[in-house]
C-alpha cells in the first residue's frame, strides 16, 4: 500500500524501526511522519552564543562555555567512581563531571584543544559544575556560527532508555527534515503565500524545528500559526454558510397570546436592557425559516433562565413544542420549579423528565409529548432517549452546553423532520479569541448585566491564620440565617499535594459548628448520585447551615438563601472555575461574600489569580486573564471534544492571527463559497480531509 509522505508509518524513518514505534506511540502517540513533524521543540538555546565562566548563576538552565580542559582526575571506587575535569577559560574554572563512560571520554579528549561546552550548571560544595556536559571540539569559527538555535523537544523516562531523549528526538527530526525534498503536500494556495510573503510549508517545518536564527524561527511560527487557526476558520465559516443557505427551519411568524400573556400579566422582574437585546436576536432569528444556531453567554444570575422560557413560549405560540436539557438532574429540577413559578397562573402544561422519573409518570410524559397536549418539558439526558418521541419539536435549549458530549447534543437534533432551533446556554464567560475559533459557526448573544436588586458578591482573600476570624464571619452569618458553602479541590489526602483534605475539613467544621446547634451537608464526586441529591435538597430546604463540597457543586442547585462561599486551597483552581464557584452565592437580594482561603506559598501566577477575582467580579474579564494564565487548555472542555487541538498557536497570545486569519476566511469564501475555483482546490482538499477526521461537530454546539 503506498502512503502520502506524512501518512508514512513512524517505522519507516531511520532511526526508528518496530520496537521504537511502539513506544512513541504510547508515550508521545506518534505514529507517522505527520505526527513527528507537528512534535515541536518547547526551546531552543542559541548555540554561537557562549558564557563566561565567571557569569555562571545557579538560575540559568543551560550554558556553553569554550576553552580548554587543563587537568584530569578519577575520583572514588566501584559505583562511586567519577571522572573530574578541570575546564578553565579566560574569566576562571569549573569543574565537568562524568559518572559513565569514563574510559571514553579520556581518550577522546585531547591537550590544549579549544572545546565547546554545552549543560546545565548545578551548585556543588561551594562551586559550580556541569554534570555529563556535551563537548564537541572547534575546528573554524565557521562551526560556531552554522550551529545557530539547538532545539529542546520534551521526552519521557521510557523514551530516554531507548535513547530518545532530547538530542535523539531531534536526531530523528533531522533524517526526517532531510527526507522531505519535495514530498510534503502544500495546504495554502500559491496566490495566497504569495500574498502573505510567508514560507512554503516544507520551509516552515525545516525551520521550526531545525533554525539558523530567531529571524527565520518567527517567520516559521507565524506561517505555521496561520495555517492551524485559518482552516479552523473557514471550515467553521462555511458549516455556516451552509446552514444558511441549505439548513431550513422552522418559522415562528407570529408572536401570539402565551408569549403576551406571559410578558405583561407574569413577568417575576423588568427585562434588563441585556436580555431584551437578545430575546430580539433570538427573535429575528427564529421569524427567517432558517435553523437558528445561537449561544447565550451570560454570568451565573444574569438571567439566561428567563431568556431562554420567552423563546420556549415563542415556540408554543407557533403551533411547536420546546425542551430544555440540563446536565444534571439537581439542575434540571432547578429550572423546573423556576419555570414552573414563573408560569403559575398560565394554562401551559409543563413537565419534569429525569433519571429517577417514575415509569407510570414517565409512560403519562411520552403519551402527551406524542399528542401535543405538553408544550414544555425539562430534562436531563433522558429527553435524548429513543423512547423519547415529540409531536412537532420546534426548539431545543441547552443549559451548560459543554457538560454533554457532541453525540448527546446532536441527538437532539433527530427529534424532528426539520430540524428544530437551538439554543445554548454557558454561565462560563468566552474570551472572544476562544469564541471566534470554537464557536465560530455560532450566533453569539451575550448578556452582560445582571438584574437589577442584585448586589456584586464582596470578594475577599485570607490566609490560614485568619482561620478563627472566618470561623466567627460563619457564626455571625448563619445567626443571621443565612447559608453558607465550604469548597475543597479534592476529597482523600495526597502526599505529593498539601491540600486541604475534604474529609479532614469536614471534621474540623463539625467540631467548631457542632450539633445540634449546627447541621452540615456533605457532597462530593464518589457519592452516589441519590446520596448527592438527597443532601443538595437538605441544604435546599435549609435543613442544613452548611454545605461541604468539592467542585461538584460548580453547575448546581440554586439556593438564594446561601450568602457565602468559602474555597479552600483556592489556589489550586483555576480563575473561571473560582468565578463559577463564586457564582453560587449572590443569588437573593442580601450581600454576598466569597472568601478564597491559601497557603502562605502561592506562585505568582497563583497571587494574580487571587487577585483578579478580589478585583473583578466581571465574568469576561475573569475568562480574558484564565486564558492568559493557563492556555485554551480544557477550557469549554476543548480537549476532551477533540475540536480544537491547537499544536502551536496560542489563543491567549495569538490573538492578532486569529483576527487576520478570520479576516483571510472571510474573503475567500465571499468571493467562492464552495470553494470551487481552481485556484482553492488546496483549501477544498484540506477541508474535506479535515471533515473526515473531525468528524460532523459544527453541526451543534
Amino acid at each position: 500500500m503506498g502512503y502520502s509522505f506524512e501518512e508514512t508509518p513512524i517505522e519507516f524513518l531511520k532511526g526508528v524501526g518496530p520496537k521504537r514505534a511502539g513506544i512513541l506511540k504510547k508515550e508521545l502517540g506518534i505514529t507517522t511522519f505527520g505526527d513527528l513533524l507537528v512534535y515541536y521543540p518547547f526551546r531552543y538555546i542559541d548555540r554561537s552564543k557562549f558564557n563566561k565562566i565567571s557569569d555562571i548563576d545557579s538560575d540559568q538552565s543551560f550554558v556553553q562555555i569554550r576553552g580548554k580542559i587543563v587537568h584530569f582526575e578519577t575520583i572514588g571506587k566501584n559505583r562511586a567512581t567519577r571522572l573530574v575535569a578541570t575546564f578553565k577559560d579566560s574569566s576562571g574554572y569549573i569543574n565537568l563531571i562524568w559518572f559513565q563512560g569514563l574510559k571514553w571520554i579520556k581518550e577522546k579528549i585531547k591537550d590544549n584543544t579549544e572545546y565547546i561546552v554545552f549543560g546545565k550548571p548545578t551548585f556543588y560544595n561551594k562551586s559550580f559544575n556541569i554534570i555529563h556536559p556535551e563537548i564537541e571540539e572547534i575546528e573554524t569559527e565557521q562551526d560556531i556560527i552554522a550551529k545557530g538555535l539547538q532545539p529542546f523537544y520534551s521526552s519521557t523516562e521510557k523514551l530516554r532508555v531507548i535513547g530518545l531523549n532530547s538530542k535523539g528526538i531531534a536526531k530523528l527530526t533531522r533524517n526526517l527534515i532531510d527526507n522531505i525534498k519535495g514530498s510534503l503536500n502544500e495546504t495554502l494556495p500559491e496566490y495566497l503565500i504569495q500574498r502573505l510573503k510567508c514560507l512554503s510549508r516544507e520551509e516552515a517545518f525545516a525551520n521550526i524545528h531545525f533554525p539558523a536564527n530567531h529571524i527565520i524561527l518567527e517567520k516559521a511560527r507565524t506561517r505555521l500559526k496561520f495555517e492551524e487557526l485559518f482552516f479552523i476558520q473557514l471550515r467553521l465559516m462555511m458549516a455556516k454558510i451552509v446552514r444558511n443557505i441549505k439548513s431550513k427551519g422552522h418559522k415562528f411568524s407570529i408572536i401570539g397570546n402565551t408569549f403576551n400573556d406571559f410578558y405583561y400579566n407574569h413577568l417575576p422582574f423588568e427585562l434588563t436592557n441585556a436580555q431584551k437585546k437578545v430575546i430580539k436576536e433570538i427573535r429575528a432569528d427564529v421569524a427567517t425559516g432558517k435553523q437558528m444556531n445561537r449561544l447565550l453567554q451570560g454570568d451565573v444570575g444574569s438571567g439566561k433562565t428567563l431568556v431562554a422560557l420567552m423563546s420556549m413560549l415563542m415556540a408554543v405560540d407557533n403551533g411547536f413544542q420546546a425542551c430544555l436539557m440540563a446536565p444534571t438532574e439537581v439542575l434540571a429540577c432547578q429550572h423546573y420549579d423556576t419555570i414552573s413559578n414563573m408560569l403559575d397562573g398560565m394554562n401551559l402544561e409543563i413537565e419534569l423528565l429525569t433519571g429517577s422519573t417514575k415509569t407510570s409518570k414517565r409512560n403519562k410524559i411520552y403519551e402527551n409529548l406524542v399528542s401535543g397536549n405538553l408544550k414544555i418539558l425539562i430534562g436531563t439526558h433522558a429527553l435524548i432517549e429513543d423512547t423519547v418521541k415529540f409531536n412537532n419539536l420546534g426548539l431545543v435549549v441547552i443549559d451548560e452546553q459543554h457538560k454533554f458530549g457532541v453525540t448527546q447534543r446532536a441527538s437532539m437534533w433527530e427529534k424532528n423532520i426539520i430540524p428544530p432551533h437551538i439554543l445554548v446556554m454557558t454561565a462560563t464567560p468566552i474570551p472572544r479569541t476562544l469564541a471566534m475559533t470554537l464557536y465560530g459557526d455560532l450566533d453569539i448573544s451575550v448578556i452582560d448585566e445582571l438584574p437589577p436588586g442584585r448586589k456584586p458578591v464582596k470578594t475577599c482573600h485570607y490566609y490560614e491564620s485568619a482561620r478563627l476570624k472566618v470561623f466567627n464571619f460563619m457564626k455571625q452569618k448563619i445567626k443571621e440565617g443565612r447559608q453558607i458553602y465550604v469548597v475543597y479541590p479534592i476529597i482523600n489526602e495526597s502526599e505529593t499535594l498539601e491540600l486541604k483534605d475534604l474529609m479532614d475539613g469536614y471534621e474540623s467544621i463539625s467540631r467548631e459548628f457542632p450539633l445540634p446547634e449546627y447541621a452540615i451537608s456533605i457532597v462530593h464526586g464518589r457519592m452516589k448520585t441519590d446520596e448527592k441529591e438527597y443532601e443538595m435538597k437538605r441544604f435546599l430546604k435549609g435543613e442544613t447551615q452548611i454545605m461541604v463540597a468539592t467542585t461538584v457543586i460548580e453547575v448546581g442547585v440554586d439556593v438564594p438563601n446561601a450568602s457565602v462561599m468559602i474555597i479552600e486551597n483556592a489556589e489550586r483552581f483555576g480563575l473561571s472555575q473560582l468565578h463559577q464557584l463564586r457564582g453560587r452565592v449572590g443569588r437573593g437580594s442580601d450581600q454576598s461574600y466569597c472568601i478564597l482561603m491559601s497557603d502562605y506559598k502561592l506562585s505568582t501566577d497563583a497571587k494574580k489569580r487571587l487577585q483578579t477575582m478580589v478585583e473583578t467580579s466581571d465574568g469576561f474579564i475573569i475568562a480574558e486573564a484564565d486564558l492568559k494564565l493557563r492556555g485554551p487548555g480544557d477550557l469549554q472542555g476543548t480537549q476532551q471534544s477533540g475540536i480544537i487541538e491547537l499544536r502551536l498557536a496560542d489563543l491567549a497570545k495569538d490573538e492578532k492571527i486569529v483576527k487576520f486569519a478570520r479576516s483571510i476566511a472571510e474573503e475567500i469564501l465571499k468571493e467562492d463559497p464552495d470553494l470551487k475555483l481552481k485556484k482553492n482546490y488546496r483549501l477544498l482538499y484540506q477541508i474535506n480531509l479535515m471533515s473526515s477526521k473531525i468528524g460532523n461537530w459544527s453541526m451543534i454546539s
